[in-house]
């Protein structure tokens, strides 16, 4: 095994996310350095997180040397308002916000709501693209609670820990069972399988 870390680069502006999946690559056993680039990549709208990520991915290529990824996540809202915002979260997010969403929400019982995470991934070494996908089931809170986490967090109830949002969870909680953490973790395996 290579006893010096090779360098993965992970392009994002978003500190909290560098943040929440650099906690977990810390406590993993991987020959890795995780570092951010805040490069800009293009991002379309389209219908699919997948589609968009992958286009995130391509149009950077040519500006970085080695692996890197990019993450796109998106909250989607499967009832009543049939998986939005889903793709466009973080423009409606920009818009209108938890309070928007929540209004889009009043005298609604039982919203059923997902978080997805896509993880497009470019491997040097290989010379191709993968896909990592988490999700985390949920609901929607009647308020906003909670000022850890950032976008919808403060909103968003998990399935596994009912008693919070993910706004009230400090990141290591958050981790335990989020949809960034569930695609990272296959991130990671995929690493450790393919690591010199």
């Amino acid at each position: 095994m290579n006893n010096k870390n090779q360098q993965l680069f992970f392009i994002t502006g978003n500190s909290h996310k560098y943040n929440e999946i650099s906690k977990i690559f810390k406590r993993e056993n991987i020959n890795y350095d995780l570092t951010q680039l805040d490069l800009n990549p293009i991002e379309i709208q389209a219908n699919d997180l997948k589609e968009v990520a992958l286009y995130k991915l391509n149009s950077i290529k040519t500006k970085v040397k080695g692996s890197f990824f990019v993450e796109d996540a998106g909250l989607f809202i499967n009832y009543p308002l049939n998986g939005f915002p889903g793709v466009y979260s973080s423009y409606i997010f920009k818009t209108i916000g938890n309070n928007g969403i929540l209004k889009l929400l009043t005298n609604i019982d039982n919203s059923k709501a997902h978080f997805k995470s896509i993880i497009a991934l470019y491997f040097e070494p290989l010379e191709k693209n993968y896909i990592f996908e988490g999700k985390v089931e949920g609901i929607i809170s009647k308020m906003i609670r909670g000022s850890q986490g950032f976008g919808y967090d403060p909103i968003f109830i998990p399935k596994n820990n009912p008693q919070k949002t993910f706004g009230e969870m400090r990141i290591e909680e958050k981790n335990n069972i989020s949809h960034r953490s569930k695609a990272i973790t296959k991130l990671i395996q995929f690493l450790k399988i393919n690591q010199d």
